[in-house]
């Protein structure tokens, strides 16, 4: 199988080619070549995008267990190439089918679920179903390990951290009640992020600093929902600040809305409402986003953030915090690439397995 070589590609403000090995999926190399190949004519080429924590799209979740197919096609058209589908609370079995259920054959790539609960607080539950919250028990997903990519936990409740120190996939502290001690003691356990970092949680006081303080001195991984509903603006640049390029990762936390228009929707059995592109549950709580990690993308480097920041906290820092070898346009790297326009529109998507 040949090699496929993009020629006369613009790679972060500089002309050259990128040879990428078909058989593999992985780039070979990002320099001028003389062999032939397609030519880009100067289009610009970014890593393709990692979103950690979406629940779902286009009017599909999923929590309804057979619809990845329609929403990976859809996030590879959106510049996603890597999601983890992301659960609520659920009953158990309802979660184990979920996760152990067929993956996509194309479009952007399942790496593995986002478990969001079922080790939530009742305080901080936002829009997730706290009739299905449980304490952690290490025995709840025995056997279902290899499907689950990370899980968000409270590590206030009891068991927690015992539940932290040996699980065998990364925790995410959220939905949690936590102190600033207890966050801290749940990362010196084990954990490594921080879950929509400022919401579903204790506020950061001066003197109280609560998970974002702990997550700072404790330099975890946070995910920021960018979509500038979440969070303000100027919190967004301030996380950005806080934390760095290295440890800050944007997440669409995408609800079955997204793609769509206003109306009325559902989030894990509960009722959500989506009004001028706001979804909020019956109490008027925050219930997911309608965008996509592009949209987060593009309104982060709207509110200041350089725009070679923006789009490495999209990619390469959320691979790397997966651990996979995604989100860079390097030798070694797979070949999950965006080709853009000038105005930094997607014109196609390259995805390292479809490559024949």
């Amino acid at each position: 199988m040949a090699d496929l070589i993009l020629k006369n590609a613009t790679l972060n403000g500089r002309r050259t080619d990128i040879t990428i090995d078909r058989a593999s999926g992985k780039i070979l190399s990002v320099d001028k070549t003389d062999r032939a190949g397609r030519d880009l004519g100067g289009a610009e080429v970014i890593a393709g995008f990692v979103d950690i924590h979406a629940h779902g799209f286009i009017g599909h979740d999923v929590m309804d267990g057979d619809k990845l197919p329609e929403m990976s096609a859809f996030l590879a058209q959106k510049g996603t190439t890597t999601w983890c589908p992301t659960t609520t609370t659920n009953a158990l079995e309802e979660l184990k089918a979920v996760i152990a259920g067929p993956r996509p054959t194309c479009g952007a790539h399942v790496h593995g679920f986002h478990l969001e609960g079922p080790y939530i607080s009742h305080k901080y539950c936002g829009a997730l179903n706290t009739d299905f919250a449980r304490l952690p028990h290490k025995d709840d997903f025995a056997g279902y390990e290899q499907h689950i990519a990370m899980m968000t936990l409270a590590p206030d409740l009891e068991g927690a951290m015992d539940y932290i120190a040996t699980a065998p996939y990364p925790i995410c502290v959220g939905h949690t009640a936590a102190t600033y001690d207890v966050a801290r003691e749940a990362f010196r356990a084990g954990a490594r992020c921080v879950t929509h970092i400022f919401n579903a949680m204790p506020p950061m006081h001066h003197r109280d600093p609560s998970v974002v303080g702990a997550a700072l001195t404790e330099n975890a991984y946070v995910q920021v929902i960018s979509d500038g509903i979440h969070l303000h603006p100027a919190t967004v640049l301030a996380l950005y600040r806080m934390f760095g390029s290295d440890r800050m990762i944007l997440i669409s936390d995408a609800i079955s809305a997204a793609g769509l228009c206003d109306g009325d929707y559902m989030l894990g059995g509960k009722a959500v409402i989506v009004r001028n592109g706001v979804a909020q549950n019956e109490a008027g709580a925050l219930s997911g986003s309608t965008v996509t990690l592009y949209d987060c993308v593009r309104r982060a480097i709207s509110f200041g953030i350089p725009r070679a920041e923006v789009l490495k906290m999209a990619s390469k820092t959320p691979a790397a915090f997966l651990g996979i070898p995604k989100g860079k346009v390097a030798p070694g790297y797979d070949a999950d690439l965006l080709i853009v326009d000038e105005e930094w529109n997607i014109q196609e998507t390259l995805l390292c397995d479809q490559l024949a």
